[in-house]
């Protein structure tokens, strides 16, 4: 996934963007709200995790008005405030889920993967893919009975294929999955990523669609 993590605490925000970019996702890290809404203008991001104390405002206004605005990209809140009002407003002005600082970072990534999977349309975290059986919670795939194992980019690309069953992801939307703005992409990254996956998932897993992108096999 595309992360957008919206935090000032330079330590936690450094130490949540590891955690994430160690899971294979794309993260983009701004310690602001007007950066935030430069950053959400100008890419797609399949979640937002959002303090609600910035340094030139507050988190649920700027909830609300994203989701006023029909932008339904999930939203975590991660913030110090830990009353049950500050719980329901958080929740009322949009957010899909609310962690209270200090909080365990592989609980965050468990969070993280459970609202993937809501807006992904499937729940359940057992996909079966003609001879795979994939666990998207342990981030395990069986082939044919043996372990496939997946490098974190690997695992980063093939996530954002469950998240689109049957759907054509062009280049440049698996590049966003796998980079943020100001990392270096080379030009053959993703035929190479593609290429290694087919080896260990079967050749017919991810289709070619011949200059447009690619796709998964329907389940």
């Amino acid at each position: 996934m595309r992360v957008l993590l919206v935090e000032d605490d330079t330590v936690l925000g450094s130490a949540v963007r590891d955690q994430i970019a160690a899971e294979g996702h794309s993260v983009d890290w701004v310690q602001r709200l007007d950066a935030a809404s430069d950053y959400i203008h100008a890419a797609p991001y399949e979640l937002i995790l959002l303090d609600l104390m910035l340094p030139d405002g507050l988190g649920i206004p700027f909830l609300k008005k994203l989701r006023g605005s029909g932008d339904v990209t999930p939203v975590i809140i991660l913030t110090a405030l830990d009353q049950i009002s500050d719980r329901i407003d958080g929740l009322n002005a949009g957010a899909d889920d609310y962690l209270v600082k200090p909080f365990d970072l592989q609980e965050l990534t468990a969070r993280l993967k459970a609202v993937a999977r809501r807006y992904s349309g499937n729940p359940n975290p057992i996909v079966r893919l003609g001879a795979l059986e994939v666990d998207i919670a342990a981030r395990s795939i069986m082939r044919d009975g043996k372990q496939v194992t997946l490098t974190a980019r690997e695992w980063a690309l093939f996530g954002a294929f469950l998240q689109h069953p049957g759907n054509l992801l062009s280049k440049g939307q698996l590049e966003e999955t796998l980079y943020a703005f100001d990392a270096e992409i080379e030009s053959n990254t993703i035929e190479v990523h593609i290429s290694r996956m087919r080896k260990k998932l079967g050749s017919g897993v991810i289709e070619t669609v011949r200059g447009m992108g690619y796709r998964l096999e329907q389940p």
